[in-house]
């Protein structure tokens, strides 16, 4: 794996260089999804001033043949600010600025699924639909082997990594401590971190997030994991199954709930959810990876905690179900169920989307819509 040897530069002299005052200046970095579906941009610009509201930030544009996005001969993109943090690189009053693509003649690139998706929620804003991803990631060093796994070799087997603490068990605390600071310092709405199974494996949880939310603090959480990971030398890894064989793969668990299933009887309305899950299950797995179903077949087995892809199941507390309801909501008799099917490498947009599509709208059929 050929990787920037940035890391290794010396972060104090850069540092000096940051404590310089910027004046009444304000540096923004526009993100954007490239062509890829799972990859991200970014590029940043001046503004004279601090801007308050998404409102007051511009569209900028991009060379969409370089993002896998346009061909050479009319490759302008425009980026039209979506979703905006504080930076936590450059510090107030610098800012984050997640973007939606539109191409040449305005209408949204391939790879912007937010478009669509917002039009879903607000559909359904009066049911308040709530989300929560499980974002599981591997790092991986230089070497593109996960971080501390022995380059000809592999670490113990499975059993004490999940959250698990020392050194011989927790590969890369570093980065999640850091990364979880800078999602605070965002304002992205992370909740939770822990290590997982495999080592060098780690998951954190973004949410609860109404709606539209949800994709944008996602993304922007993932963005600034890649940044972190940029400065500490190593890679984050969103592969659904890094290593293959006897080793778990990376999942994005999606919890879910209606103003309706957060209320007293709520079950009912979460049985009748799951049954409309069930109905539709091969639409889903062709909305849960970027490859339609491809990437999570590597990972979707029916072993290493995960449903069988050809198979839709639903149990109380069982994580090798396709969808698992919380003991504590089945004795509550109200609250959320969990969709363990999207893989680590999911679009957040076309994950919700779907799962409103289904459960609120009542769509059925297995095709993806336009």
């Amino acid at each position: 794996m050929a990787t920037s040897e940035s890391a290794s530069l010396s972060k104090a002299v850069k540092q000096q260089y940051m404590d310089l005052p910027q004046g009444d200046k304000v540096q923004a970095m526009y993100i954007w999804i490239d062509g890829t579906g799972e990859g991200l941009r970014c590029k940043t610009r001046t503004l004279d001033s601090e801007p308050k509201t998404i409102d007051d930030l511009p569209e900028w544009n991009f060379d969409g043949s370089s993002t896998y996005q346009s061909e050479g001969s009319n490759s302008d993109m425009y980026l039209i600010p979506a979703a905006m943090f504080r930076d936590p690189f450059r510090k107030d009053p610098n800012k984050l600025v997640l973007c939606q693509v539109l191409k040449y003649n305005r209408k949204p690139a391939e790879t912007n699924l937010r478009l669509m998706c917002k039009k879903i929620m607000e559909m359904v804003e009066n049911q308040v639909p709530w989300f929560g991803m499980e974002q599981e990631y591997t790092i991986l060093g230089t070497d593109g082997h996960p971080f501390g796994w022995p380059s000809n070799g592999f670490p113990g087997p499975q059993g004490p990594y999940y959250c698990g603490v020392g050194a011989d068990k927790a590969y890369g605390r570093d980065i999640v401590e850091a990364h979880y600071r800078a999602c605070l310092y965002a304002g992205v709405q992370i909740c939770g971190t822990n290590a997982e199974v495999m080592p060098a494996q780690w998951e954190f949880q973004v949410g609860p997030c109404e709606g539209i939310n949800m994709g944008d603090h996602l993304w922007a959480a993932r963005f600034i994991l890649h940044r972190v990971c940029e400065d500490f030398g190593v890679v984050a890894s969103f592969d659904p199954k890094p290593i293959p064989g006897n080793w778990n793969g990376a999942g994005c668990h999606t919890n879910f709930s209606t103003k309706e299933m957060r209320e007293d009887g709520g079950l009912r309305a979460i049985e009748e959810s799951i049954e409309k899950l069930g109905k539709r299950h091969r639409y889903h797995i062709c909305a849960y990876d970027p490859k339609g179903g491809l990437d999570n077949a590597r990972r979707l087995t029916g072993h290493h905690e995960t449903s069988n892809i050809h198979e839709f199941s639903a149990g109380v507390a069982n994580r090798g179900a396709s969808i698992r309801i919380p003991h504590s909501v089945g004795q509550d008799k109200k609250g959320y169920f969990e969709d363990r099917r999207p893989s680590a490498n999911c679009d957040p947009y076309a994950v919700t989307e779907a799962m409103i599509r289904t459960c609120l709208l009542s769509e059925v059929g297995e095709e993806l819509a336009d």
